[in-house]
Order: C-alpha cells, then sequence, then structure tokens
C-alpha cells in the first residue's frame, strides 16, 4: 500500500525544552504528520467513514502534543505517534515531523527537529 494522507504546518505553542523559560514561557512548534491509510475504499465509495477524518486526527496530534510537557522533542513526537495509531485502526503507520525552529541554539538556523516513523504492529505499509 502506498496511500497517504498529510497534514503539515499545524502550529501550537507548547511547553517542551530541557531550559527553565521553555518551560515557563513555552515556544512555537510546527508539526507535519504522514498517515499511511488504505485508501482504496474512501476513493470508491466517497464516504468520510471509510478514510480518517483530518479534523479528528489534528485535535489527537494536539492533544498528545499539549498534554504534557516534555524535555525532549523525541518524546513529544512519540506521544503523538502513539495517541495517532492507538486512536485510529486504519492508520498502519504515522510519521511525524516536529520542528522547533525557535530552539536554544546559539547560532544562526532555519529549522531544527526529529522525524519519527512508527507502525502498527502486524502493519504491511
Amino acid at each position: 500500500m502506498s496511500d497517504t494522507i498529510f497534514i503539515t504546518g499545524l502550529v501550537l505553542h507548547a511547553r517542551h525544552g530541557v531550559m527553565d523559560h521553555e518551560t515557563e514561557v513555552g515556544q512555537r512548534f510546527v508539526i507535519d504528520l504522514e498517515l499511511a491509510v488504505d485508501l482504496s475504499e474512501s476513493s470508491r465509495t466517497d464516504r468520510l467513514s471509510d478514510t480518517v477524518s483530518y479534523s479528528n486526527v489534528v485535535a489527537c496530534a494536539t492533544a498528545a502534543f499539549k498534554d504534557a510537557n516534555y524535555k525532549l522533542l523525541e518524546r513529544a513526537a512519540g506521544a503523538v505517534a502513539e495517541a495517532i495509531l492507538s486512536a485510529f485502526s486504519k492508520i498502519s503507520a504515522v510519521k511525524i515531523t516536529v520542528h522547533k525552529p525557535h530552539a536554544p541554539i546559539p547560532a544562526i538556523f532555519d529549522d531544527v527537529g526529529v522525524i519519527i516513523t512508527r507502525t502498527r504492529p502486524n502493519a504491511h505499509v
């Protein structure tokens, strides 16, 4: 299967980071999601029930990302992946990119972040 639902540029304010001011004030993060889903049925039927609601995925990802204050982006991204795979049985794999454009790095840079991919056990992606 090579079907994908994607959501890019989801902007969230959260309090993730190692430094005190990151957990006190928080900052802007940008999340990109790629969801491996078999879209063969919904491409024929035109029924929302045969696919995954983008709105529900965004709500799930937002809640998981903002639910706790994580020190590491790796953990924040992992929480999003776990929540999505747990909530949506039609999704066989997720790729989560978390951008931290204002990371406290003493350098000029365009972006920094993590990309993780998680696959449902026994899924054929």
